[in-house]
């Protein structure tokens, strides 16, 4: 039986989430929805989720001690982690302690870098990948990716959204990608992977949900990333019957290998009916935020589900449908964004604006979300709503 205390009182239900950026602010309000006490924390003071939780803590999640006492004093029934940048060594300690750590500590360990999780697929699993290799030096970097040969892709083994990643296309950029990945990963310098490049077709998210009656998997998503960074996605992405049913193997044998209940994000190139893996997210995806206007129950609402250890529900989908990121650049503090109006006077049209509280360079502030008749109606709706939005100068 499921039970769940009220907020705010001894008897509460409470979750903590460890990242609080905008995929994170979305799992708080779904956590709310059921009526559980949500602690929000990151590294910066007033991110996403922190506006919309019970409560808020700034916490350098990497240091051991600090976010062990955090974990222990605040005692969840629930740790969410929702960012790379953690000390996973602790959150297995944890749970071995019987904390319920979503989805499992070793699925988090070994996702949280790409060189636990491509290792794994790999060589543990026997999944099908682009080759890949590590290094820890530049010469042994340099070796290594004209071993691989031209083009090729290198990014740093703990990242997130593209940052420190590079297609290499010849050995003057080598240099260049070396210094760019170390300082784009989440822990500071480190490992780098460097991976063959695959000329495939196109890209896929599937969206898999372990839960307590098995594994679901949602409408593959195809998406658009400029530099290694989600700009759009859309749903369905079209695909062959062989094609999705390969996809859908390799993500039940990639999820139920790292256990747990809730979503995965598993990321898979696509050439013709062959598909490969790439990497897996033990939580909501960014390329995922179209199921918010994609159905009737988003990535997150199934996540928060799937945690609690509840069935899952009738999934409702609503047809051609898009997301586009809001990238804007420059230097604002507590920025004014204008021209909302004219943006959602487009039909089958609507907005999320994140409410992070500074833009330094370039930063996802906000996404587009569209419905259509065909996908390209959908991604071109979504693209000009997110075009529209403007930052009060």
């Amino acid at each position: 039986m499921v039970s769940i205390g009220t907020p705010l009182s001894k008897t509460a239900t409470k979750l903590i989430l460890l990242g609080s950026g905008e995929l994170g602010k979305e799992v708080a309000i779904e956590a709310q929805r059921f009526g559980l006490h949500v602690m929000a924390i990151d590294r910066y003071p007033d991110a996403p989720a922190m506006q919309v939780a019970h409560e808020s803590m700034v916490v350098d999640m990497l240091n051991p001690e600090e976010l062990e006492r955090v974990i222990r004093d605040f005692d969840p029934d629930f740790v969410v982690p929702e960012i790379e940048a953690i000390s996973t060594e602790t959150l297995v300690l944890l749970e071995k302690d019987g904390f319920n750590i979503v989805p499992s500590a070793k699925a988090v360990k070994l996702t949280m870098n790409r060189e636990g999780i491509r290792t794994f697929a790999s060589k543990e699993l026997g999944l099908k990948t682009s080759k890949f290799e590590f290094a820890d030096e530049l010469d042994e970097f340099r070796q290594k990716v004209v071993r691989m040969g031209f083009p090729c892709v290198t990014k740093p083994i703990m990242s997130s959204s593209g940052k420190g990643q590079t297609l290499i296309k010849d050995e003057a950029s080598i240099e260049n990608a070396w210094i760019y990945g170390q300082t784009g990963g989440r822990a500071g310098r480190g490992r780098m992977i460097i991976e063959e490049f695959i000329d495939f077709d196109y890209e896929i998210t599937l969206l898999t949900i372990r839960h307590v009656g098995g594994t679901s998997f949602l409408d593959p998503i195809g998406h658009l990333q400029i530099q290694g960074d989600y700009v759009e996605s859309w749903t369905p992405q079209p695909m062959s019957e062989k094609a999705l049913a390969s996809a859908k193997n390799i993500a039940e044998t990639i999820t139920t290998a790292l256990g747990g209940y809730g979503i995965f994000g598993v990321e898979l190139f696509v050439k013709g009916d062959t598909v490969l893996f790439s990497e897996v997210s033990p939580r909501p995806h960014d390329t995922g935020m179209v199921t918010l206007i994609s159905s009737n129950h988003s990535e997150f609402s199934l996540h928060i589900r799937a945690i609690l250890g509840l069935s899952m529900p009738t999934i409702r989908t609503y047809g051609c449908s898009a997301s586009s990121a809001i990238l804007l650049e420059g230097d604002y503090k507590e920025p004014i964004f204008e021209n909302l109006n004219v943006a959602l006077s487009i039909p089958d049209t609507a907005l999320r604006l994140f409410g992070k509280p500074e833009i330094k360079g370039k930063r996802r502030m906000g996404v587009a979300l569209a419905l259509g008749d065909t996908i390209d109606e959908a991604r071109d709706k979504a693209r000009q709503v997110s075009q529209l939005i403007r930052i009060k100068k």
